[in-house]
């Protein structure tokens, strides 16, 4: 007779019983919660700016060469890959992605959590952070944006710190700093646990092998000149706090009571917690400590800049329900997801502002050119240039990068002599190889308006005649024989 087959050990069964049941529940909650980014075609500039890029690289564009923006490559990379596979007329394959993103971010907390404090703290730690995940202004949270790809690396980086594979830690590290620069900021709690664990031989090397292999890698790929300029080196003036004071720190302000308010049910068991003094997590506060370093990095405090906390207040905040008694997590999940429920209804709700002038003066440009003309559009949304399909007229899309404008900043540091070094140069050659068909003054009383940026005022007085104008965005056409 044959010998009946071995049953899998208990430890196995119990451990995929788990993952079967919470794999599920989270799912549904990455879709829930992420329901309102679906409502609309675009969210904010940060989206129309790499659907733009991802149309430049795909028609054969080099970036940080003739495709140019302050960011790392990954991004810009994975909506390429999207529009490649579903096409670029829709932002939806990017917003799965997304979902997905915070999927992997929420699993991977919930794993840390279980291997930490049991199998509760597991399924605690996944519905909290993507419950507390889109506690911010709808524009900021349901935006398919760096920031989103960013948590699942920083994640994954602890998640194998936790476990001591160096080399992986390293690498997420570096595909955290290839979404945004400040996804690097996980790498002071990686090394934390790399020193806990008594820095074992070949550890810290195999670490700093796999944060610096993959970035040297992408910019070997890319420019490597253009990839530090961009990347690291040309943002000095962007990062200046001077000329935006009052404005930032009210945004600061705002932005953190939002956050703030989402996180309602998770702040007192952790100042709670804290008063017991038996939390015993010194890492996830350093990764809170340095997530907010990198919200603060470079004066902008932006709402999306939030979300690289989220994944930290979640642990926390799991920790902190350890020590406390069982209705105090009852009542965290609870306050938490009466706070998620409000900001989902602000995110079906939201009014569009921007968004509608945006889509009509689109339909202007779409109306005045044809395809296959170049047009400049002036101004702060290069989403116009995504859904009019009309190809950019030059490397910069925004006028923030030839005027340093951006974020509200106004005052003494907003002109041609702040843009990024080396562009005027640049943006007067593409000009002249290749004039717009059609301008569009978007400035509407900005401080980057033509009046205030005599190069771009000659260039209109010379070639170009008023044509029309769309919510008090002004549409000049090039003058015949020019």
């Amino acid at each position: 007779m044959l010998a009946a087959p071995l049953a899998p050990p208990r430890s196995v069964v119990v451990r995929t019983a788990y993952w079967a049941r919470l794999l599920p529940l989270l799912a549904v909650l990455a879709c829930v919660t992420r329901l309102p980014s679906f409502a609309r075609p675009l969210w904010n500039p940060d989206e129309g700016y790499l659907a733009v890029q991802a149309r430049m690289l795909a028609g054969g564009g080099r970036l940080y060469e003739t495709v140019v923006d302050r960011k790392p490559p990954l991004v810009p990379w994975l909506y390429e890959g999207a529009f490649a596979v579903f096409g670029s007329g829709s932002l939806t394959s990017v917003r799965v992605l997304a979902v997905l993103a915070h999927l992997c971010t929420a699993l991977l907390l919930a794993s840390l959590a279980r291997r930490r404090w049991g199998d509760t703290a597991g399924r605690t730690a996944g519905v909290l952070y993507l419950l507390v995940s889109v506690g911010l202004n709808p524009e900021d949270a349901q935006a398919a944006t760096f920031e989103v790809f960013i948590l699942p690396c920083t994640a994954a980086a602890m998640w194998c710190a936790d476990r001591r594979r160096w080399g992986a830690a390293g690498a997420a590290v570096a595909c955290a700093f290839l979404a945004k620069q400040t996804g690097g900021a996980v790498l002071l709690p990686v090394a934390w646990l790399l020193h806990r664990h008594g820095a074992p031989p070949g550890g810290a090397l195999r670490l700093a092998a796999g944060t610096v292999l993959p970035v040297l890698c992408a910019a070997l790929v890319t420019d490597p000149a253009g990839f530090v300029f961009w990347t690291v080196t040309g943002s000095g003036a962007y990062a200046s706090f001077t000329g935006s004071e009052l404005h930032v720190l009210v945004r600061a302000l705002a932005n953190t009571a939002i956050l703030a308010a989402a996180s309602a049910g998770l702040i007192p068991p952790v100042l709670r917690a804290l008063r017991l003094a038996r939390t015993g997590v010194p890492d996830l506060w350093l990764w809170l400590g340095a997530s907010a370093v990198a919200v603060a990095v470079g004066f902008h405090f932006f709402g999306h800049y939030y979300l690289q906390l989220t994944p930290a207040i979640a642990l926390l905040a799991t920790a902190a329900t350890q020590v406390l008694p069982r209705d105090r997590l009852t009542a965290a999940v609870r306050t938490t997801a009466c706070c998620c429920a409000l900001f989902l209804a602000w995110g079906l709700l939201a009014p569009r502002t921007d968004l509608g002038h945006v889509q009509r003066l689109a339909a202007a440009v779409g109306d005045r050119t044809a395809p296959d003309d170049r047009v400049l559009v002036w101004g702060m949304h290069p989403e116009t240039y995504w859904l009019a399909t009309r190809t950019p007229a030059s490397r910069y899309l925004t006028a923030g990068l030839l005027t340093n404008y951006s974020g509200g900043r106004s005052g003494p540091q907003v002109g041609e002599k702040y843009a990024v070094q080396g562009a005027w140069p640049v943006f007067r050659a593409e000009l002249a190889a290749h004039a717009p068909a059609l301008v569009v003054d978007d400035s509407r009383g900005k401080p980057y308006a033509p009046d205030r940026v005599p190069s771009l005022r000659r260039l209109l007085t010379a070639g170009y005649q008023e044509v029309g104008e769309v919510d008090g965005a002004v549409l000049y056409a090039r003058v015949a024989g020019e």
